[in-house]
């Protein structure tokens, strides 16, 4: 089983070393909530800074 880590850059959850969005190595297995993003434009996206759909963690530790 892959453990997903959170990118502490952009905060997307991602499974491999490097994260697809914004191409960072620096990346954490401790977090905290997370949230699905499925609309980049919703109030939620915009407060978070999101850019795209996926899945986020709220706080990275």
């Amino acid at each position: 089983m892959v453990r997903e880590k959170a990118c502490k850059n952009c905060r997307r959850i991602v499974e491999g070393d490097i994260c697809p969005m914004c191409k960072s190595t620096d990346m954490t297995r401790s977090w905290r909530g997370t949230v699905v993003v499925f609309d980049a434009e919703s109030e939620i996206a915009k407060g978070m800074n999101v850019k795209a759909a996926g899945r986020y963690v709220i706080e990275v530790k």
